[in-house]
């Protein structure tokens, strides 16, 4: 019963971030005004806004004027409703579970924002930045997968150090924009949630995923080595590796 609650938790708080996705990059309020039609802009009706089955139920498309839903809502909200299952599952109930669905939240709307805008606003790096850093004083935490509040901070400056370097390099070497800022502040956030041994393998992960995702469009020249990628989505998988697979990855890397 209670994994069932959480499957629904997850796609109504999937549905919310299908919101935050559409409306924090326009600066529109997140809390104020019914959800809309982005096509036509006319307000859906509660019965048109449960997650997933109002998509389905509606064939993909809007009741009013009947152009496409953008697939990634239903994509949300399943993948919401599937990360949150799954923490419970390993986690059941506690205050780890409360940290990582937030988290998770989190992750899953800078995803969104950073592979459609190229951007990860402040509104959503800074509030984790905080919680990464506080959590270290809560009491009852799974202390294998969170850290002391030193290695918090450790790795919180050394996230945000060494992208901040690395945009100082292209800046400086090659003239030009390597990284955004916002990276380097959700590299902080990794860092202040998981601690210093955390930078070195998901910077090591993200960029050979995002190398193994990219490289077939600049062999076929349809992308150039100039072109802007997110990088953001990359370092969340990273990060989720690490969450997951922390132990045999702690022992074959760093012992």
């Amino acid at each position: 019963m209670e994994f069932f609650f959480f499957i629904v938790l997850g796609a109504i708080w999937g549905s919310f971030a299908n919101v935050c996705i559409y409306r924090i990059p326009k600066n529109l309020g997140v809390s104020t005004g019914r959800s809309f039609c982005t096509k036509c802009k006319k307000k859906i009706q509660w019965f048109d806004n449960i997650p997933i089955f109002s998509y389905v139920i509606l064939g993909s498309k809007c009741r009013f004027c009947k152009k496409k839903i953008d697939p990634q809502y239903i994509v949300v909200e399943i993948i919401s409703a599937c990360t949150f299952a799954l923490i419970y599952f390993f986690y059941s109930i506690s205050i780890t579970t409360l940290l990582l669905t937030i988290l998770s939240l989190f992750f899953i709307i800078i995803f969104f924002i950073d592979l459609k805008h190229f951007i990860i606003p402040d509104i959503l790096s800074f509030p984790l930045m905080a919680l990464g850093l506080l959590k270290s004083f809560m009491p009852n935490l799974d202390e294998f997968i969170f850290p002391t509040y030193l290695d918090s901070i450790l790795g919180g400056v050394f996230g945000y150090v060494i992208i901040y370097a690395i945009i100082l390099f292209y800046r400086t070497v090659k003239k030009k924009e390597g990284m955004g800022l916002g990276d380097a502040k959700l590299m902080a956030v990794i860092g202040f949630w998981f601690g210093l041994l955390s930078i070195p393998f998901v910077m090591f992960a993200s960029s050979l995923l995002a190398l193994l995702i990219v490289l077939p469009s600049l062999l076929s020249k349809k992308r150039q080595l100039q072109s802007k990628i997110p990088f953001g989505p990359y370092l969340i998988i990273g990060s989720v590796i690490f969450i997951f697979f922390k132990e045999p990855i702690v022992n074959y890397f760093f012992l």
